[in-house]
């Protein structure tokens, strides 16, 4: 199968086993499938905007070309630091795709990574965050739930000075994290946090943000065996893969070797995958 690939699909199972399917072109690869097995794909070389499809000679932000990169709002730094959304002043490159996907609700959650981290996503589906998936993430809790990503942002920010906000993927792909327990973590961040809470509820409305209450997601990866010591694959250095699938988690490819690969690295490039099944 050829064609330019997309960030892997994910969901879980009923066992909350994370499920992955990798887009190329029109198609689907069921990665989970090829776990064991052995894989093979080589890049092109060619490269395409994964919005406009433009043939580009780099790729900018994980899939976009450079007329992209400036142009949409979803490219804008307000998407990386989302307490900096500047849609109220109303200089949002695109006002109705601000509307759609920054004016409504988000989630703050925390994760362990290896570490707890704090972070926000827009989708939980089924008790679990794609999101979650995407970094991730052995364990995952919610808890507030805010009206706008602006708001999402502030609080972010707030509990990211008692807290990580970043993934360390390194430590993340070492294997399954120490258990933490989130809801000690929770208690005290609300606790810490009340009063800048309180102050952005008096600020933006009573239903601007709510506290969520439940119990944390364990996820699960299908993963054979974590590398001991991580060799990160460049497909503009090797542009030929192959090798046995050891597993795969946040939205990377365990190969035998030690070897990892960060597919969405390379959103817009264009592969060849031979299917062996």
């Amino acid at each position: 199968m050829i064609g330019s690939i997309r960030k892997m699909i994910t969901s879980v199972n009923e066992g909350n086993v994370a499920q992955y399917n990798l887009p190329i072109g029109d198609g689907l690869i069921k990665l989970n499938d090829y776990i064991g097995e052995e894989i093979n794909f080589s890049y092109t070389g060619n490269i395409r905007c994964i919005h406009c499809a433009r043939k580009t000679k780099k790729s900018f932000n994980q899939g976009y070309c450079y007329p992209c990169l400036v142009k949409l709002a979803q490219c804008d730094m307000c998407i990386m630091k989302p307490e900096l959304c500047h849609y109220h002043a109303g200089t949002c490159r695109e006002p109705v795709w601000g509307e759609t996907n920054c004016l409504n609700d988000h989630y703050v959650y925390l994760a362990n990574t290896g570490k707890v981290k704090v972070g926000i996503t827009r989708h939980i589906s089924s008790e679990v965050s794609s999101r979650w998936i995407d970094q991730g993430a052995d364990q995952a809790l919610p808890i507030f739930r805010v009206s706008q990503r602006l708001i999402s942002g502030l609080v972010e920010k707030e509990v990211s000075k008692h807290i990580g906000d970043k993934t360390n993927w390194r430590l993340m792909l070492k294997g399954i994290a120490t258990k933490i327990d989130l809801l000690k973590v929770r208690n005290n961040i609300k606790e810490i946090t009340s009063p800048f809470v309180d102050e952005l509820i008096n600020q933006y409305g009573i239903q601007s943000i709510s506290n969520i209450v439940a119990d944390p997601v364990e996820i699960k990866y299908p993963v054979i065996q974590y590398p001991s010591k991580i060799k990160s694959i460049n497909l503009d250095k090797t542009s030929d893969v192959s090798g046995k699938l050891l597993g795969i988690k946040a939205q990377y490819l365990i190969l035998d070797e030690d070897r990892v690969i960060n597919m969405r690295k390379y959103a817009g490039y264009e592969i060849n995958f031979i299917d062996n099944l």
